[in-house]
Order: structure tokens, then sequence, then C-alpha cells
């Protein structure tokens, strides 16, 4: 992240998230949501935890494109 930033600065900017955000905060937001969910599909499922994971990946792609 610091070199990207350093590359190219970021820019706040609101998407689907209710606030107003930068690239680190959507990164933030996006593994503190892969956590969650792993923590679901443990805790909750019988499912293989690559499903866990494969889903993260996808949470995290829409966080910071869309985000």
């Amino acid at each position: 992240m610091t070199v990207w930033e350093l590359r190219s600065a970021s820019i706040e900017r609101r998407g689907f998230l209710p606030i107003v955000t930068t690239r680190g905060d959507r990164l933030f937001i996006g593994l503190l949501g892969s956590a969650y969910l792993h923590l679901l599909v443990i805790g909750v499922t019988d499912w293989n935890i690559w499903v866990a994971s494969g889903i993260s990946l996808v949470w995290l792609v829409v966080v910071m494109r869309w985000g």
C-alpha cells in the first residue's frame, strides 16, 4: 500500500459503502469482512475453509473496486 500510495495518491470517494473512503479504508474494511466471513464459516457451517477464502477474495475485490 505504501508503494501504491507513493506512485499514485489515493482519492477519497464514495461507492456503495455509506461513508467516504480512501484506498486504505477500503482495504481495511475488506480484510475485516473477510475475517468475519471466515469465523462465520468455521463456526456455523461444515464447509471447507477454501470456500470461505474464495468468497473472501471476491468480497475484497468488490470492496476495493466499487466500495
